[in-house]
């Protein structure tokens, strides 16, 4: 009995030699690649393979000068795609908290009112132009609002449901973050009110009137 444990002992282990001492891969749940590496006094550490990094996506969107306003037409950006870590060191906390965790800043706590000189208004978070000063109206609510956006291309609408209602959210579409939602209640010529959140943009005076 010991001398038959003995022998099949001996085979597990020369298998297992075999299998890794060889370099043999292994997969985990489809996806990270294992492999053997010779360590210290026979031991050996498994390693996971390092993670390809997807490529950048490629978006057309439309371009703005920021010296008059005037439109550079359609141009190519890379979407900005950032960790969280990296989030908030480009973003203040409360831009953050709404932008990438889609929050709202309370009613009044930033500008809202229609600013005195030309400009527009770009995404804090990427620079994307977003808003012509020019549909900006005082809606009354304490958010910045605009009855169109500067461009169609450059603004994601997204079907909201939380808090037990049917919204419609609006992201930039140079990097997802959340910026307010669009509503029906506006005024002419398009009867839409995109109430957005100050923390979410950055106002751009025309340099050039």
């Amino acid at each position: 009995m010991g001398s038959t444990f003995d022998h099949n002992a001996m085979d597990r282990r020369r298998f297992l030699f075999t299998a890794l001492g060889g370099g043999a891969v292994l997969a985990i749940s489809g996806v990270s690649a294992l492999r053997w590496l010779g360590g210290g006094k026979g031991q050996g550490v498994m390693s996971a393979a390092a993670p390809v990094a997807a490529p950048a996506q490629d978006l057309l969107l439309e371009c703005f000068a920021d010296d008059d306003g005037h439109n550079l037409g359609p141009c190519h950006v890379q979407k900005l795609v950032l960790t969280d870590a990296q989030w908030h060191q480009r973003l203040s906390d409360a831009a953050f908290y709404v932008m990438r965790r889609a929050g709202t800043e309370m009613a009044f706590s930033g500008p809202h009112e229609k600013p005195n000189s030309k400009g527009l208004y770009r995404c804090a978070g990427c620079n994307t132009a977003l808003f012509d000063a020019a549909t900006q109206f005082d809606s009354g609510t304490g958010w910045p609002s605009f009855w169109q956006p500067i461009a169609k291309q450059n603004v994601i609408e997204i079907r909201d449901t939380s808090y037990g209602m049917v919204r419609t959210a609006i992201s930039c579409a140079g990097c997802d973050s959340h910026l307010g939602h669009v509503f029906d209640d506006g005024p002419a010529p398009t009867g839409l009110r995109y109430c957005m959140n100050s923390v979410a943009m950055s106002f751009v005076a025309f340099r050039v009137s």
